[in-house]
């Protein structure tokens, strides 16, 4: 299965070369329940179990995350664990709970936390388990990444650039003035506070753009649709841009607008779907931004994998690749093109490139 990703470095078909993977010795695993040394990964690759967990698979965005980590488990001869809990933090932990309940000797886990409160007791129990553990997006500002040794790496994009990106966008499509509407994420999660903070400064240097309404959608296609409906109907004809914290959001607008009979309406979301590039390419929606699902779903098991293994000692992550911001961008109808059918590479997953995205630690 071939996943696409940005135009100059790509996404999955990732083939570790194998010396890469034959130098792993045969020493003690390393982690595990019974307090190993996680620093210290000696996993024989076939031994390694990966796991990836996200809300649901409705999501596109989520659902590329866990296609990416199936293409990455592929190419280094396993299978990847499909976890989905539908937005449910009890469920969430529930999960991760029975994983960390077995052999969690060269267990590597790339989890979406649900929300910011949801990360600590997913990283103390793997902390406490001995398995390796990759998460992206969510995490409280004071948890510490570098604190911990099985808690190897947090990823997540710069959420005010990406609002800001959009909302600049977005004010440019309705030539610089007129009411708009914004549809936020879930309210505990880093990404949409982040996103909605980059609204608010792409409306300060904009101070014709009006704000008329925000509501939360979260995250939900089929929740933004009917949120759109009622603010058409509440603001009507003065509504000339909705401005949304996602692409499925952005999504349930279009829908909502079609079935109003607005084409009168700039759209913009984030995460770069495939609908949503499609939209694009077709002019019904303005812009969005890449978040790259399918590199996220790949990335942070490769990150497990190697350390599990060997290749990667977690002493020699830099301070900077323990909490990054990964790379994006603005995608609009004349660069669409470049993401629908990108270039891709191998290296994004080789052992000693998995920062290669990073633009810098999360301050």
């Amino acid at each position: 299965m071939k996943f696409t990703s940005r135009p100059t470095a790509a996404v999955l078909g990732v083939a570790l070369a194998a010396a890469a993977l034959t130098g792993c010795t045969e020493t003690a695993a390393g982690g595990g329940a019974a307090g190993g040394d996680v620093a210290s990964g000696a996993c024989d690759p076939a031994d390694v179990t990966l796991v990836g967990q996200v809300r649901n698979e409705s999501n596109p965005y989520e659902a590329s995350w866990l296609d990416g980590g199936d293409a990455f488990a592929e190419q280094v001869g396993l299978t990847q664990e499909r976890l989905t809990y539908d937005g449910d933090s009890t469920r969430q932990q529930e999960q991760i709970s029975q994983l960390l309940a077995g052999d969690t000797e060269c267990l590597v886990m790339n989890i979406l936390p649900n929300g910011d409160s949801d990360t600590p007791p997913i990283v103390e129990g793997a902390e406490a388990a001995g398995a390796y553990l990759v998460t992206q997006w969510n995490k409280p500002a004071d948890l510490n990444v570098a604190d911990y040794d099985s808690w190897l790496s947090h990823i997540t994009y710069d959420g005010v650039e990406s609002g800001r990106q959009i909302g600049d966008a977005l004010a440019e499509a309705i030539g610089g003035s007129g009411g708009i509407v914004a549809l936020q994420g879930i309210l505990d999660t880093g990404a949409a506070k982040d996103r909605f903070a980059g609204l608010e400064e792409s409306l300060a240097g904009n101070p014709d753009v009006e704000l008329l309404d925000d509501q939360t959608a979260n995250f939900s296609r089929a929740e933004a649709l009917e949120v759109t409906k009622t603010l058409l109907t509440k603001h009507g004809d003065d509504i000339k841009g909705i401005w949304a914290a996602n692409d499925d959001m952005a999504l349930g607008a279009l829908e909502a607008l079609q079935q109003a009979g607005r084409d009168d309406v700039a759209v913009v979301g984030i995460d770069a779907v495939p609908d949503a590039l499609t939209a694009i390419e077709e002019g019904t929606m303005t812009a969005t931004v890449s978040s790259d699902g399918p590199w996220q779903g790949g990335i942070g098991l490769a990150i497990g994998y190697c350390v599990a293994t060997g290749e990667l000692a977690v002493e020699d992550i830099a301070a900077d690749d323990r909490a990054w911001f990964a790379e994006q961008f603005l995608i609009q109808q004349d660069n669409v093109a470049d993401f629908v059918s990108p270039e891709t590479s191998e290296a994004d997953f080789a052992c000693d490139n998995l920062f290669s995205r990073s633009q810098g630690a999360i301050s």
